[in-house]
């Protein structure tokens, strides 16, 4: 038995994803033993993201700072602006740091079953910035299933009025990829996007 406070510090480490109950467990463990190098850091690394924690204005990512790292970045081509479904979306493609331009964070994707329509999102603040002008190409980097593809091409529909180059990230084979593991939905991509043979 713990004390109500550990038991809430467990609970809420449960709630995290990737995290139930037992491993939330090990982790307040590990964090009680190792409490100067651990738990304090932790603590105090908590309190200053919570402190300062804000949404951007400008693209929707989440920073301590508004705005954002990536949109107050001068070397950003801010001719190139790549659309993504939520911030998760945009942290990894950040990581890749493929990408020189700028982003745009929806919210979400179209669900009607979810009940997710078009003004739930931030669409029209990104119809906005491509009108203002600037923005040689769009990047629609949905997530590939269904609600994703449907975004992709609700957004395709109202960006077409604008003399901006629309594109969208590849899908098929992954690299290391074996055919007899892939689902349907991949290996009929994969076919209808190949091209010649260089």
């Amino acid at each position: 038995m713990s004390s109500p406070e550990i038991d809430a510090l467990t609970q809420a480490l449960a709630r995290l994803p990737g995290l139930g109950p037992r491993s939330a467990r090990r982790a307040v463990l590990h964090l009680i033993k190792r409490r100067e190098t651990g738990l304090i850091p932790l603590l105090q690394a908590l309190a200053g993201v919570a402190d300062k924690l804000s949404t951007c204005s400008v693209c929707g990512n989440v920073d301590t700072r508004d705005p954002c790292g990536i949109c107050h970045d001068p070397r950003r081509d801010e001719r190139q602006l790549c659309v993504v479904e939520d911030v998760p979306d945009l942290w990894a493609l950040e990581r890749s740091r493929l990408f020189p331009g700028r982003f745009h964070v929806l919210g979400g994707r179209l669900s009607a079953l979810e009940g997710v329509r078009p003004e739930d999102l931030t669409i029209d603040a990104l119809v906005q910035r491509v009108a203002n002008g600037g923005i040689d190409e769009v990047v629609l980097a949905m997530n590939a299933t269904l609600e994703g593809q449907t975004t992709a091409h609700y957004l395709a529909e109202r960006l077409e009025k604008f003399p901006v180059r629309l594109t969208q990230l590849a899908h098929g084979l992954p690299v290391g990829g074996e055919l007899d593991y892939l689902d349907e939905g991949t290996l009929a991509q994969a076919l209808r996007a190949r091209r010649p043979v260089a």
